[in-house]
């Protein structure tokens, strides 16, 4: 009535797959995250123009990846002001992951870049204030 099974199944059990597949730490993992992070403040610090913080930012990057980040000159055409929030931003997120990993000298990093976004902010507010 049916046709038997000549083929062998493509499924496996959850113990099998275990051992097939590589998997990463959590170190691996946090590493990975940090660097994307300080990578994508590298493209925002880059594009606001303080070579200074990116050549520190790229040295973070580089000591994670093992290798040089890659660095563009495109602009977005955003505002300073949004530049400077996108940059608060990420470099928190960054602080945030460094911490979890105890990485004390990116963590001192993304502080500092986090104080020196909120002091261009709290600068670029008095420019426009009468």
């Amino acid at each position: 009535m049916y046709e038997p099974i000549r083929t062998k199944s493509v499924h496996r059990m959850a113990d099998d797959a275990r051992d097939t597949f590589p998997h990463r730490s959590r170190e691996e993992e946090l590493d990975i995250q940090l660097a994307g992070h300080l990578a994508a403040l590298l493209a925002v610090t880059d594009e606001l123009g303080d070579t200074e913080a990116g050549e520190l930012i790229a040295g973070q990057v580089a000591r994670l990846r093992g290798a040089p980040p890659a660095r563009h000159a495109r602009l977005s055409g955003s505002s300073a002001e949004a530049l400077h929030q996108r940059a608060h931003a990420l470099a928190g997120r960054a602080l945030v992951v460094a911490a979890s990993r105890a990485d004390t000298a990116a963590a001192i990093l993304a502080a500092e870049r986090m104080d020196a976004h909120t002091a261009a902010l709290a600068d670029d507010s008095l420019v426009g204030t009468p």
